[in-house]
């Protein structure tokens, strides 16, 4: 690892989902709530946050966070806080319980398109993790609004052509340095990923959220059978769909909004948009615009993603114009 705070973001990742698999190993732990937003969150997305922060700052203080969790739920709740505590120190014994708020409450920063600054996804794909299927840690580097470092940990996660069997990678790639994965599991040598060489869309392999609220699934359906494609789509939540194209498990990503006004939030895009640039493949918006992280917490100048191994990336955009216009 040439960069030399790749190494730091890797291992606090590999620790959270550590964690988050501990919190889901034990039924009915996972201390589901909702936040004003209707989304789910969990005892494990406020651990995973609490030890994600605090390595970075441990390691690079002063540090700039864009996080998706507060810490404003565990201070109005004590016992919740505590049953937080009892996962994290777990991993890291010497935090105490305040330690731990003060590390959640950290990842408050706006962003922008100045400054070197981290953003962070402790469990993308909350209803995933819930559920017993896919979610991923997701932490990035952003230098003056440019993604430059990108970590994805993948615990639910098998790759097809890998020699492990086992599920469970963590990604990670350096701008115009590749991307590489290595099992969660074991400390085995990383392996370059690289997308897929498919040219024909009608055998394209496309992935989209399970979630119909995270994207319009019948104007994918609309979109896919316009091109041809004969597949049925894999649907998988979290960014382990960036992993799935990053790695060539499937060719296309994409997600179309569900509602006019909806803003992506820079932590749900930035390591996984990354990853699929470093193993050779393009991302934009549905629009063909690259996706603007210089904007705050917010990609507000984007409507939905697009993510593909490149070589069919025009023919997706030419299909979605046609489909669903400027709408």
């Amino acid at each position: 690892m040439a960069d030399p705070e790749l190494q730091v973001a890797v291992d606090a990742v590999v620790r959270a989902a550590r964690l988050c698999e501990a919190v889901r190993a034990v039924q009915g732990d996972t201390g589901a709530m909702t936040k004003e937003d209707r989304s789910p969150v969990t005892v494990a997305d406020f651990g995973s946050q609490a030890l994600v922060i605090d390595a970075l700052r441990r390691a690079f203080h002063p540090v700039r966070i864009v996080a998706e969790e507060d810490a404003e739920t565990l201070l109005a709740d004590r016992p919740l806080a505590e049953r937080v505590w009892t996962f994290v120190r777990a991993e890291e014994p010497r935090l105490s319980i305040d330690d731990m708020l003060s590390a959640i409450g950290a990842g408050d920063d706006v962003g922008g398109d100045s400054g070197r600054f981290w953003t962070l996804d402790p469990i993308d794909g909350t209803k995933g993790f819930i559920r017993g299927d896919h979610y991923a840690v997701a932490l990035a580097r952003l230098d003056d609004g440019s993604v430059t470092l990108g970590i994805l940990g993948c615990p639910s996660l098998v790759l097809p052509a890998c020699a492990v069997a086992a599920p469970g990678f963590v990604f990670y790639g350096a701008r115009d340095e590749g991307a590489w994965c290595r099992p969660l599991s074991k400390d085995a040598p990383p392996q370059a990923v690289h997308v897929s060489q498919r040219s024909s869309v009608r055998e394209a392999v496309f992935c989209e959220s399970v979630e119909n609220g995270h994207t319009a699934q019948g104007s994918a359906a609309r979109i896919c059978a316009f091109l041809g494609v004969a597949a049925a789509p894999l649907r998988m939540d979290s960014q382990c769909k960036y992993a799935a194209v990053a790695s060539g498990m499937a060719d296309v990503y994409l997600r179309l909004p569900t509602q006019a006004g909806y803003e992506e939030k820079i932590w749900d895009h930035a390591a996984g948009a990354l990853l699929v640039e470093q193993a050779g493949g393009r991302v934009t918006d549905v629009f063909g615009a690259g996706l603007d992280f210089t904007r705050g917490r917010t990609l507000r100048m984007n409507k939905g993603v697009l993510a593909t191994n490149g070589l069919l990336h025009s023919s997706v955009l030419g299909a979605i114009a046609a489909v669903i216009g400027e709408q």
